[in-house]
């Protein structure tokens, strides 16, 4: 079950460096209320880490970077 983003973390990712994969993955997640477990589920990692991203308070590492690429690629086609 999802709830939703909370509205700090919204505002949040608005003032974080867009210019961060991370970041600019929450954005797509936040338009389309797609839910961070779904997210970690795809990309293997734990939800702490996707929040992470998404608040620009971690930058994602090679392997990861590279899965979020194509997961983005493939939300913003669909």
């Amino acid at each position: 079950m999802s709830y939703g983003y909370s509205q700090r973390l919204i505002e949040a990712n608005k003032k974080a460096d867009k210019k961060s994969l991370g970041v600019a993955l929450g954005r797509v997640c936040i338009s389309r209320g797609i839910p961070v477990t779904e997210i970690a589920d795809k990309l293997g990692v734990t939800r702490a880490t996707v929040y992470n991203w998404f608040w620009g308070l971690r930058v994602p590492d090679s392997r990861s970077s590279a899965a979020i690429t194509r997961l983005m690629q493939k939300l913003q086609s669909a």
